[in-house]
């Protein structure tokens, strides 16, 4: 596996987050815009939603040029966005993409739970070289992660299904992922309490 290349924080935070942003800003612009394209009129969700396609999947190959690596989940990511964009502008139809986001934090928590029946952190294989941690440990927050992926996924269906397209979108770029931060900033304590030294592994702990 190649070594990924160090790039300026603020550049790669742009980068990531650059693109729902950009999403939420079209969007607002184009809220009340009706394009016609060959007969059929497109509103403003599915101009921002054809708008989004490309810019994340070039900000994810600017990454990848700048970095070297590319990661299975911005492969995930950009694979369910082309999908269900494509639906969405397809068939003029926002509710496709708006189901993206469910289907991806499901699949997400599926993958954990998998994991975690088998006795195995598949978060650990993701994250385990960046942060030293005992076995144990890594369990516990693979569950956590698990019924947080599951709680997104369920309050998307929510939202999406009872609220307003500006709802919607205000939602998806900033409660959830803010909702995901505040996750992984609680697990300091676990962190801290089964966390290794460099020259320690998980064999090692009695």
């Amino acid at each position: 596996m190649a070594e990924e290349r160090a790039i300026n924080p603020w550049l790669k935070n742009g980068l990531e987050l650059g693109p729902p942003i950009l999403f939420f800003i079209a969007y607002l612009r184009l809220e009340d815009t009706t394009v016609t394209v060959g007969g059929t009129e497109y509103d403003g969700f599915i101009i921002a939603t054809a708008a989004f396609v490309p810019i994340l999947l070039a900000t994810i190959a600017i990454l990848w040029k700048l970095t070297g690596v590319i990661s299975r989940i911005q492969v995930f990511t950009a694979i369910m966005v082309v999908f269900f964009g494509a639906l969405t502008v397809w068939f003029n139809d926002p509710q496709f993409f708006k189901m993206k986001t469910t289907i991806v934090y499901a699949f997400f928590a599926a993958m954990l739970g998998i994991g975690l029946a088998r006795g195995q952190s598949y978060l650990k294989f993701l994250m385990g070289d960046r942060l030293p941690m005992a076995d144990e440990g890594w369990m516990i927050m693979t569950k956590r992660l698990a019924l947080a992926f599951v709680a997104m996924g369920v309050a998307n269906e929510v939202i999406w299904r009872t609220q307003s397209d500006r709802f919607w979108v205000t939602f998806e770029t900033f409660v959830l992922p803010a909702f995901l931060f505040v996750v992984f900033m609680s697990q300091a304590p676990l962190i801290e309490r089964f966390s290794l030294e460099e020259d320690e592994s998980p064999d090692e702990e009695t």
